[in-house]
């Protein structure tokens, strides 16, 4: 197998890109691997390069360096390739989808990495696009679209970019009236502040938005927060949410399915792991058993499925 290094030069404000191809190299000359370190140059860059390697036949195991955008890129130039892995080196500030699998020390410890096991995961696939952690339209969408900003000013996390975020538009757009098909269910019309579509837990620098969801279930995570209450009482749930305290909110619905599809009234944002546009109409659907992805050999994960699959 040829291991392919896809190094995001602007990750984490480019603070890991000198040292980590060192690493690499030793890692890999370590470990006798046949590899290659390829640096994007502009957006949308890993995606193309995944997708053209992946069409070769060839078995490779993707690293995606950088942060949940260029984990977005690989996954979605990898979807539909049975010959690729997918693996992660988090550089970036926010690498929420690592978060299941292990801490981000876990993932910089190459050697955790290079001989992880490989699992298959399932991913939500909405129009083209491919998400391999959440996909969400509404408030939560206007925040992840505001948090781009927020980033590149300087000292700010991806953490504090979020909650920066989150009440920005707190003042800008809290009420959605969304009609909402789930699965083969009747369509039901709401005043909402989002809708979260989850395959895993964590989003937007450490928010636990989903937080019972598992990748490998065959199922997706659909929680619906209804607009019943004012933007101050908002601001004072914010610390909830984070933490994954919404579930038991009087508002909050609750559903695990297959697809969800979403109706706005008026145009909204829909973000796909953090790539947001503006529709009036989106569907969330559930590929299962989608992407091959690599743990770290010392993750609870791989204890935790072991248990349920000897259960």
């Amino acid at each position: 197998m040829k291991h392919v290094f896809l190094i995001n030069p602007t990750a984490g404000k480019g603070k890991f890109y000198e040292s980590i191809k060192p690493q690499i190299e030793e890692c890999c000359k370590k470990n006798g691997l046949d590899y290659e370190i390829v640096t994007t140059q502009a957006s949308r860059d890993g995606l193309r390069i995944v997708k053209e390697m992946a069409a070769t036949g060839e078995n490779i195991r993707f690293y995606a360096c950088g942060g949940d955008g260029t984990l977005y890129e690989v996954v979605n130039g990898a979807y539909g390739y049975d010959n690729v892995e997918v693996a992660v080196i988090p550089l970036g500030s926010g690498n929420d989808f690592i978060r299941l699998f292990g801490s981000k020390e876990d993932f910089l410890e190459l050697d955790n990495v290079i001989n992880g096991v490989p699992v298959r995961l399932d991913v939500i696939k909405c129009g083209d696009e491919i998400a391999i952690n959440q996909c969400s339209m509404g408030l939560d969408a206007e925040v992840c679209a505001k948090q781009a900003e927020f980033k590149k000013l300087p000292m700010v996390t991806g953490e504090g970019a979020y909650v920066a975020s989150s009440l920005y538009c707190l003042l800008k757009k809290v009420k959605n009236t969304f009609t909402i098909t789930i699965d083969d269910g009747e369509p039901f019309t709401r005043d909402c502040i989002f809708c979260f579509c989850g395959n895993s837990r964590w989003y937007g620098g450490g928010f636990k938005g989903g937080p019972l969801a598992m990748p490998d279930d065959g199922l997706l995570d659909f929680i619906i927060v209804e607009k019943k209450c004012t933007r101050a009482k908002l601001v004072t749930l914010l610390g909830a949410y984070k933490k994954g305290e919404h579930l038991s909110w009087d508002m909050t619905t609750f559903v695990r399915g297959k697809k969800l599809t979403i109706h706005s009234k008026n145009p909204a944002a829909v973000n796909v792991d953090g790539e947001c546009t503006v529709v009036n109409d989106c569907t969330f659907e559930i590929v299962e058993d989608a992407i091959t992805f690599v743990v770290p050999k010392n993750s609870e994960f791989l204890n935790f499925r072991t248990q349920k699959e000897t259960n």
